[in-house]
């Protein structure tokens, strides 16, 4: 089951001050808003999403439909599909958006250990 391109969107505390420190190690912005308070940065294959204000602790993120150069792919698994298979699987959703319409949507979950997972599809 492929549910979509990696990565960590991370609770920060003030964007300026993070987007500093991940340009040092070699980020850049590829995608986001800064006067909404989030920015997507990437490195090589690596992507970060920082986010000031919009999530309570760093979470694990996978984008359907997307690789890992947020390029479009297809064929790929819609949410709404990923959620009824993962359900069906016995998996708890904690949250969920537009499961009954088209387009963007997400689900939310929580791994045994706690971690918040994001599914999130943007097409």
């Amino acid at each position: 089951m492929s549910i979509g391109a990696f990565s960590v969107s991370l609770s920060i505390k003030d964007l300026g001050i993070s987007r500093e420190f991940y340009e040092k190690l070699g980020f850049s912005v590829a995608g986001g808003e800064a006067s909404q308070n989030w920015l997507i940065m990437r490195s090589d294959d690596c992507t970060i999403g920082l986010f000031q204000g919009m999530f309570p602790q760093n979470t694990l993120t996978f984008n359907p439909g997307w690789n890992a150069q947020a390029e479009d792919v297809d064929p790929f698994k819609d949410v709404r599909v990923l959620h009824d298979e993962l359900v069906a699987k016995g998996v708890d959703i904690l949250d969920s958006a537009n499961l009954s319409g088209e387009g963007p949507a997400h689900i939310f979950l929580i791994d045994p250990d706690g971690n918040p997972i994001l599914i999130d599809l943007h097409r």
